[in-house]
């Protein structure tokens, strides 16, 4: 979300679609407020966290998710903003339900839009198509020696 701020505030139009978090941000008084210079989408149904679904419940959520991929391809093919934050699409890898082959051809379709992945797990084949990764790690510095 720092990203997104720090895109809005230079004056670009920024998409973010939230993937694999349950309730999320979108729907907040937080992003209505951030809009129309930030968007945030969600197109799962549950309010909890997809590891936290069902088997039956992710079956019918995947279904979701595939429209919020058909979403950002549509927002990428027609330029409709300047900066495309995927959040926690890496997750969606991890899980199998997006490829990165598949991650790739949506991303063919990006012109001089600016997109960023999120995720907690990173798979080799990202690297041979991202412009940039930046790694985030958590650390319990409590414990730390």
């Amino acid at each position: 979300m720092g990203k997104a701020l720090e895109s809005a505030a230079a004056g670009k139009n920024v998409v973010v679609i939230q993937f694999l978090k349950g309730k999320g941000l979108a729907d907040s008084a937080l992003t209505r407020r951030l809009e129309p210079e930030i968007k945030v989408f969600r197109f799962e149904r549950s309010t909890v966290d997809f590891d936290a679904l069902s088997p039956d419940q992710q079956a019918d959520e995947k279904s979701n998710i595939l429209n919020g991929l058909d979403y950002a391809r549509k927002v990428l093919s027609t330029a409709q903003c300047d900066v495309l934050i995927l959040d926690q699409v890496m997750g969606l890898i991890e899980i199998g339900i997006l490829t990165p082959e598949r991650l790739e051809e949506l991303l063919d379709n990006r012109m001089d839009t600016e997109v960023i992945l999120t995720g907690r797990a990173m798979c080799d084949e990202i690297l041979t198509f991202a412009d940039e990764i930046t790694e985030i790690r958590r650390m319990n510095f409590r414990n730390y020696k």
